[in-house]
């Protein structure tokens, strides 16, 4: 039973996120031939306060 973990910043609308859940799924279920009921997507999403490149959190940039 594959698992695919998809982290990113918060924002995205649930559409975007069930079409991401479906493609992961295709992608996965294509390359691997595990059957699509045995795949589990999980999305976490972060705040951009818990998010930082170079020292700078993005929730201080502008």
């Amino acid at each position: 039973m594959p698992y695919v973990t998809v982290k990113m910043l918060e924002g995205r609308t649930e559409e975007q996120k069930r079409a991401l859940v479906e493609k992961v799924t295709d992608a996965v279920a294509e390359t691997t031939g595990a059957p699509k009921e045995k795949i589990v997507v999980f999305i976490e999403e972060m705040s951009k306060n818990h998010y930082a490149i170079g020292g700078k959190r993005l929730s201080d940039e502008s």
